[in-house]
């Protein structure tokens, strides 16, 4: 695995897999074994050379960790010791007790935050939400726990912008609340939501004897890198009794840099939290964290009680289980040792002059578009998303969206990037998310150079098939 990644910058960004090899893995369900060293040599025939590519200086997909040498080795580590993260008196547990309030305090909440370090930001964004479902029932004078949401409740209504990530569906779908209770407020021309219209939507709500009980705001959305008026919604939501859970899955962490950090001003202010350590924390996966600023209220969301599982004053179970009490999991992983061992070695001053190196690229890319004739930015650079297409003059709006379309797929294809798309306004779009601390600004001028190369090509070969459809139109 040292000698992959100290060779990936070689290899293709993406390949695509023979049929060969993708039939293999129909093979029956093994009842003798072939032992490790065969086992293996298969992994290094079949799998690792084709991975999704988030690993590569080129991958700009989606908004994917890229892992450390250092991460992937805590990881074994943390295998190797197999502790039972449900709590325990056991170092491991003061570990995560440790990386939750240095992760508060970076984003300066107050040393009396909860915590849980959990698999992605959908799950710790729906965390967020079910502590606030929690708080809004008690404070309506019923047990959500207890009594669900039967009868003659009033509808509870969470609030986001049209730009919130797809968890909010599953996390309202999931609670019981059902997808129009999720109430979707326009944006503005940023792409960040228009804090009047959801003002006015709060007010519709309650006016139709509907319970508002959340704000959902978001640092870093993934369209393309918008963050919400966070001091605007805490402003918000503390004149309307409303509970403010923040989305900040990569966003968040720009708070590590001191240069970066008004542009998620109002984080601080959350009363719950959710980001990824495995997004711009470059970690491998999976590591996501959950900060709830009301403590008791986190643990009252979730706790439990079994004989089985009463903590002791002394012995193994003293302390009880702490982590098993903040969300959904009893039997839980030692995600947490990677993200103590990185932050100790590497100092937090390390990961945010990535992210500060992040953010100059995607200023750097947005640079040689805005320079290019042929090529059009589609959305305002908030702060490491690039959303642009290959425009050149004179062809008709639908068909650029179908040469970028194919452009992209060729350019992934060819192992030169991996970029992906969005629509914005009806325009696709190539989007260039930046969270990978191995890329360099050659990588870009790569990138753009192949956008235009290949874009030709591809517009080309559109212009011609529209000439023979026409003629043959006309044949006909």
């Amino acid at each position: 695995m040292l000698t992959h990644l100290e060779t990936i910058h070689q290899q293709p960004a993406w390949r695509p897999m023979p049929t060969s090899v993708r039939a293999s893995f129909a093979e029956p369900l093994p009842w003798d074994g072939e032992g490790p060293a065969a086992a293996y040599e298969e992994f290094v025939e079949r799998v690792l050379p084709y991975p999704n590519g988030n690993l590569h200086p080129r991958f700009w997909g989606w908004v994917q960790g890229n892992g450390t040498p250092l991460g992937m080795m805590a990881d074994m580590l943390a295998a190797g010791l197999n502790p039972h993260l449900a709590g325990f008196d056991q170092a491991p547990a003061l570990v995560e007790h440790q990386v939750l309030a240095w992760l508060a305090e970076l984003m300066g909440m107050p040393r009396s935050t909860s915590g849980l370090l959990v698999t992605g930001g959908s799950m710790a964004n729906i965390i967020g939400v079910a502590v606030a479902r929690h708080a809004a029932a008690r404070a309506a004078g019923f047990d959500v726990r207890e009594e669900g949401l039967h009868g003659a409740r009033p509808a509870f209504v969470m609030y986001g912008s049209v730009e919130t990530h797809g968890w909010a569906r599953k996390a309202a779908e999931l609670l019981g609340l059902g997808n129009s209770s999720f109430h979707r407020v326009p944006v503005g021309e940023d792409y960040r939501i228009d804090v009047r219209a959801l003002a006015s939507a709060v007010a519709e709500d309650r006016a139709a004897g509907k319970l508002p009980f959340c704000v959902v705001g978001t640092a870093g959305t993934v369209n393309t890198g918008a963050t919400d008026h966070l001091c605007a919604l805490a402003a918000l939501c503390r004149a309307e009794g409303l509970w403010f859970h923040i989305d900040g899955a990569f966003g968040a962490l720009a708070r590590v840099s001191p240069a970066l950090r008004a542009a998620v001003a109002g984080i601080e202010e959350a009363d719950s939290l959710a980001f990824d350590l495995h997004k711009w924390g470059y970690l491998p996966f999976e590591c996501a964290c959950i900060l709830v600023r009301d403590a008791d209220m986190h643990r009252a969301a979730f706790a439990t009680t079994a004989s089985y599982l009463n903590a002791t004053s002394r012995g193994v179970m003293a302390g009880g289980l702490p982590f098993a009490d903040r969300g959904l999991e009893l039997s839980r992983g030692f995600k947490a040792l990677k993200v103590w061992l990185s932050f100790k070695a590497h100092g937090l001053s390390a990961f945010a002059r990535l992210i500060e190196q992040n953010v100059a690229q995607a200023e750097y890319l947005a640079g040689l578009i805005r320079s290019h004739p042929h090529l059009e930015l589609l959305a305002p650079v908030a702060l490491n998303v690039v959303c642009f297409r290959y425009a050149p003059v004179g062809v008709a709006p639908l068909a650029l969206n179908f040469i970028n379309e194919e452009l992209l797929l060729r350019i992934q294809e060819a192992g030169v990037a991996v970029p992906s798309s969005t629509v914005l306004d009806g325009r696709f779009a190539i989007r260039v998310a930046i969270v990978n601390h191995r890329s360099r600004r050659a990588d870009f001028d790569t990138l753009v150079d192949a956008v235009t190369s290949i874009g030709r090509v591809v517009a080309a070969q559109s212009a011609e098939a529209s000439r023979f459809s026409r003629t043959h139109s006309s044949h006909d």
